[in-house]
C-alpha cells in the first residue's frame, strides 16, 4: 500500500521585494505537473525555482517601485478539489489587506500559473495579466471579458504547453479584451533560453501596466495588441 500523501503547509507568499511604500504589486504564479495524488509543493522543485528569476527581471523592471511576492501553491499540478486558482483568490486577499485595495496587482505566470493567472485577470484589482506558456485545457472556457490587459507569451518550440491553445484563446477575446499575443521564436516550456522574450519581457510589460514605464522598444508593439508579434 503506498504512504498516505504528505500533509500540505498550505499557500505561502515569499517575498522578492517589498518597498515601503510600493507603487503596485506583482505576484509570480509558478507551474510544476502533478506528482501522483494531492503532492504538497515544496519550495526546491524546479518549477518553483525557475520563476526567482522571472521574479527578479520584474524586481529590475520596476525600478524597486514594485512590490514582487511569489505564491507557492498548496498542492502540485491542477486539483479539482482545490486549484492554484484557490491559492490565487486567497493571495489576492492576503496582498488587498497588506498593500491596501487600491493598489493595482499583476498577475505573472508560468505554464499551469500561467493558466491560473488568466482565470484570475478579471479579478477585482487585477491590472494586468502576462502569461508564460501557459497551460491549457481543452474542456475550460477561461473567459477574459472582465480583463483589463492580458499578454500572453508563448515559446514556438514548447512541447508541453500547446502554443495553439493559448493562441485559440488570445484570438477569441480579442473582440472583447485587450489583449496580446507574442511568440517567442526558439522559446521552449521551460523558459532556460530566450530569457530577453520571457523574464525580461515580462518585466517590461508589469512595468508598463503598473507604471506607466515604457522603456523596452517592444512595448509599442504590445501595446497595439493582436496576435502577429513575433519576437
Amino acid at each position: 500500500m503506498p504512504p498516505p500523501p504528505s500533509a500540505p503547509a498550505g499557500p505561502r507568499l515569499l517575498g522578492t521585494h517589498i518597498p515601503d511604500r510600493p507603487e503596485g504589486v506583482v505576484l509570480v504564479l509558478h507551474g510544476g505537473a502533478a506528482r501522483g495524488p494531492r503532492t504538497p509543493v515544496r519550495p526546491q522543485q524546479l518549477a518553483v525555482l525557475r520563476m526567482i528569476a522571472v521574479a527578479s527581471a520584474i524586481t529590475r523592471a520596476g525600478g524597486g517601485r514594485l512590490a514582487v511576492l511569489r505564491l507557492l501553491n498548496t498542492w502540485r499540478g491542477w486539483e479539482p478539489s482545490h486549484s492554484p486558482v484557490d491559492d490565487l483568490d486567497w493571495a489576492l486577499r492576503e496582498l488587498a489587506g497588506r498593500f491596501g485595495s487600491s493598489c493595482p496587482v499583476a498577475l505573472v505566470g508560468h505554464s499551469l500559473g500561467g493558466r491560473a493567472a488568466l482565470v484570475g485577470a478579471g479579478r477585482s484589482g487585477v491590472a494586468g495579466v502576462v502569461a508564460l506558456n501557459p497551460w491549457l485545457d481543452l474542456d475550460e472556457q477561461i473567459d477574459l471579458r472582465g480583463a483589463r490587459r492580458v499578454v500572453i507569451l508563448h515559446g514556438d518550440r514548447d512541447a508541453v504547453a500547446r502554443p495553439s491553445r493559448s493562441l485559440r484563446l488570445a484570438e477569441s477575446a480579442a473582440a472583447s479584451t485587450k489583449v496580446t499575443y507574442v511568440t517567442v521564436t526558439g522559446g521552449r516550456h521551460a523558459m532556460l533560453g530566450r530569457r530577453d522574450g520571457f523574464d525580461g519581457l515580462a518585466g517590461a510589460c508589469v512595468a508598463s501596466m503598473l507604471l506607466g514605464v515604457a522603456a523596452d522598444p517592444r512595448l509599442a508593439a504590445i501595446a497595439a495588441g493582436g496576435s502577429g508579434l513575433r519576437i
